[in-house]
């Protein structure tokens, strides 16, 4: 796709839970979707006229069975990535706090990982700078 056309932008967002141990969650996608196989960190698409924070708390709820207080997210870094149908932009929030058990409740594989150790796990294209980021970061 050329420079000149357009794709639709998406938009995608993301949280970095981090554990009281340090420890960032990712969760494996499952088999049947796009990037199947690859780790992530969980969030999901923000529709339309929906605040992001909004989106981001529903589908914690929705994958891990765990309740966030908007108060408790805050705004880490941002992702802008070219995808060949579409334009991703992901906004990245953290969040240390919430309440409940966290699990996969889609049947996704998760694990809590140091930021030093994510360079282990493979990640979609759009993920990859955030391993660098989050090193420093965290």
């Amino acid at each position: 796709m050329g420079e000149d056309e357009k794709r639709p932008i998406v938009i995608v967002a993301a949280c970095v839970l981090v554990n009281g141990d340090g420890a960032v969650l990712i969760a494996r996608r499952p088999e049947g979707r796009p990037l199947a196989g690859l780790w992530e960190f969980p969030g999901g698409k923000v529709e339309k006229e929906e605040e992001p924070e909004a989106a981001l708390i529903r589908e914690l709820a929705e994958e891990l069975g765990i309740e966030i207080a908007k108060a408790d997210l805050a705004p880490l870094t941002f992702v802008s990535h070219a995808y060949s149908d579409f334009h991703l932009l992901m906004p990245l929030y953290v969040c240390r706090r919430w309440r409940g058990e966290v699990s996969g409740v889609e049947g996704q594989e998760l694990a809590w990982v140091r930021a030093d150790g994510l360079e282990s796990y493979a990640m979609p294209p759009a993920d990859q700078p955030l391993k660098a980021t989050l090193r420093h970061l965290l």
